[in-house]
């Protein structure tokens, strides 16, 4: 597959994992249009280091490197990108009540190596990548 098209079925799909338009992910960069961003996603138009970089921040749940198919490891493991999700889909109040449920669990906070794409196994592990 060309690496254009597969950068831009990557920005898709971090796009549609937050149920965002073309229209809401163009407004959260600024300076975007969503025209643009269709072309990215369409592997017309190949977008720079700069435009990874908005689009990554507009996101939140990807790098700009995964974006550019420069590492193939999810930022985010299943469970990760279904926190975020949750924590995303809730009122202010529900928010709060996971942002305490964190803070209260930070004790227990371990380092984890980046977990494959797949969602198998850490990357370069036998059993994940």
């Amino acid at each position: 597959m060309d690496l254009t098209k597969k950068i831009g079925q990557r920005l898709r799909a971090a796009r549609q994992a937050q149920s965002l338009s073309l229209s809401e992910l163009s407004s959260r960069t600024g300076s975007l249009s969503k025209s643009r961003i269709s072309n990215y996603e369409q592997g017309i138009r190949r977008m720079g280091l700069e435009e990874a970089q908005e689009l990554a921040l507009a996101l939140g749940t990807v790098t700009p490197i995964y974006l550019m198919c420069l590492d193939d490891t999810d930022p985010l493991s299943k469970d990760e990108r279904e926190l975020v999700e949750r924590y995303r889909n809730t009122d202010a109040r529900g928010r709060d009540t996971i942002l305490k449920a964190a803070q209260g669990q930070a004790v227990y906070r371990v380092e984890k190596p980046p977990v494959a794409i797949d969602g198998e196994g850490p990357a370069g592990s036998a059993d994940g990548g």
